[in-house]
């Protein structure tokens, strides 16, 4: 009887025991659930991480911004250089054919027909006026090819043209130029110098071919009414 009390004893313990044991495990399932893991998840950042990232995406814009309008401008400068030159070769070649038929047909005629020489001369007169300043136009203007070491330390030297340059060493220039890319505002500065240098040789080369285009245009006009005056004279005569 008394082993069976504590028979009865010991499984009566167990079974108290076994809804602790329960309890135990199901709070340590509840304790993992509740703790999320945010090993992975990403940080969220603060005022300060945003402020920092729109500057950032300001500056980028910005130097996009730039590099389009220095880009857009120097294909501007490059079809202005070439529409000059193409309206220098037009004059070229009109005044050019204007003046071997002066030469050819009617200076030969000048003892048959007096009348025609004060015309042709003026003519001809006109023609090489106006090649002169054609050609002015189009001469390149020579620099002197070098720039100084301290130039490019007073951030004053243009390397981007080749005019600057062309008599330099190259270990010197490659200095210069590796020089001008780490410095943002020195490559910006150049750039903006050598636009700048670009719109004065253009003024000189439009304003030449302006004086080119009046000379023809009104000495064409005196020419013609010179030939009719002259063939009018001659008729009443």
């Amino acid at each position: 009887m008394e082993d069976q009390k504590i028979n009865d004893d010991a499984i009566n313990g167990e079974i108290d025991e076994t809804p602790e044991s329960t309890d135990a495990v199901n709070d340590a399932d509840d304790a993992d659930l509740a703790e999320p893991d945010t090993s992975d998840k990403p940080k969220k950042k603060g005022k300060k991480g945003k402020d920092k990232d729109k500057e950032k995406e300001k500056d980028k814009d910005a130097g996009r911004g730039i590099e389009t309008m220095f880009r857009t401008a120097l294909r501007n400068h490059i079809s202005l250089s070439q529409i000059a030159d193409s309206k220098a070769n037009i004059m070229l070649t009109i005044n050019g054919g204007i003046m071997a038929f002066t030469f050819g047909s009617l200076f030969p005629r000048f003892d048959a027909m007096p009348v025609l020489v004060l015309p042709s001369l003026v003519l001809t007169a006109v023609c090489i006026s106006a090649l002169v300043f054609a050609v002015i136009s189009t001469i390149p203007k020579v620099t002197s090819g070098k720039v100084s070491k301290q130039d490019v330390l007073d951030k004053k030297a243009n390397l981007l043209f080749f005019g600057n340059f062309y008599k330099m060493e190259l270990d010197e220039f490659q200095w210069g130029l590796s020089q001008m890319m780490k410095d943002k505002e020195f490559l910006y500065s150049a750039m903006i110098r050598d636009f700048y240098n670009l719109g004065l040789v253009l003024a000189v080369k439009y304003k030449y071919l302006r004086i080119c285009y009046m000379i023809f245009m009104w000495g064409m006009i005196a020419s013609v009414m010179i030939f009719a005056l002259t063939f009018g004279f001659n008729l009443k005569l």
